[in-house]
């Protein structure tokens, strides 16, 4: 029996905020559904921006969407004229005063989103599956995570019987630490043989409290 918990959803309230920060007792439904519809659309509208994690805020009458990206130049585009755009398509489907922040994400090797969409993208290209998950192991831990895993599973390299293929252990990664700062995320590769499931975990280190520093 895989009984498997969820690492951010796990650590939320611990050492993880959530990315929805807003309340409501008789919308509820509604605006979760808008802020599902939200991200489909930046997600979508900035494939090509590598975007890793999208935060809304909500105000009675402002919706404050923070956009992470490893390519802010494709996100804001000449002169922010793409920012405008994707402004104004947002407060379309919102029908609210939309604010659009986009946040670049200096090391794109330590995302999991980031890793896990390039993983997917590789294998869509039938680059060799060993090699990417090996490469990306590589790059992680060369700048400075302290462990990865990454997990394949599907009909890798064509094959007629689906299997899983897990990368080689590098560092470590301790899912039942609270404290300890794991970044997870899936992606799916849509290959021609089948669609291939990418899972990626990278533990970044320790939060530690400063009450814990001054007691050690």
């Amino acid at each position: 029996m895989g009984q498997k918990t969820h690492p951010y959803g796990f650590r939320l309230g611990v050492i993880k905020g959530w990315r929805s920060n807003w309340f409501a007792e008789k919308d509820f439904a509604e605006l979760l559904k808008e802020d599902m519809i939200l991200r489909d659309y930046i997600r979508q509208r900035l494939q090509r921006a590598g975007v890793s994690r999208i935060n809304i805020e909500r105000h009675p009458k402002r919706v404050t969407v923070e956009v992470f990206t490893a390519r802010p130049g494709i996100a804001i585009g000449r002169r922010g004229a793409e920012v405008d755009k994707l402004r104004d398509e947002l407060k379309q489907l919102t029908s609210k005063d939309v604010s659009l922040n986009i946040q670049e994400i200096k090391k794109p090797e330590l995302d999991a989103q980031l890793v896990a969409d390039n993983l997917a993208r590789q294998l869509q290209q039938r680059v060799a599956f060993r090699r990417v998950i090996k490469k990306a192991v590589a790059s992680s831990m060369r700048m400075g995570a302290e462990g990865i895993r990454i997990v394949c599973a599907g009909r890798i390299g064509g094959s007629e019987m689906s299997r899983r293929e897990r990368s080689e252990p590098a560092g470590r990664v301790p899912l039942h630490t609270l404290r300890a700062d794991i970044d997870y995320a899936t992606a799916t590769a849509f290959t021609v043989s089948g669609t291939v499931g990418v899972k990626v975990w990278i533990c970044l280190g320790e939060v530690v409290d400063e009450d814990e520093q001054v007691a050690a």
